[in-house]
């Protein structure tokens, strides 16, 4: 899978230095692997929600979230944000 765009993740490891390894090591983890359907992704990453179209996965040990689109064709993974786990919890992802 191809990660698009890795921007956001280096944008939010700015205000959050600590992160930045997890959020690499989610986005190397995902670039291995090759998702079909959601099952693959639960595969491996056994955290991910599905929320309408949208897959969130827990980063860092469930500190952080990437909210992302899936798209099995295009074997592409855009991430719409990056948040903490308050940030998640207020639900301004959801807009």
């Amino acid at each position: 899978m191809r990660v698009i765009s890795r921007r956001a993740i280096r944008e939010f490891a700015k205000r959050h230095p600590e992160a930045l390894l997890p959020l690499q090591h989610w986005a190397n983890a995902t670039e291995s692997v090759e998702w079909r359907t959601p099952s693959d992704v639960r595969r491996t990453f056994n955290s991910a929600d599905f929320v309408g179209d949208l897959t969130v996965f827990d980063v860092g040990g469930n500190k952080y979230r990437v909210v992302a689109f899936v798209h099995y064709r295009r074997k592409a993974v855009y991430i719409k944000d990056v948040l903490t786990h308050g940030e998640y919890g207020k639900g301004a992802w959801r807009r």
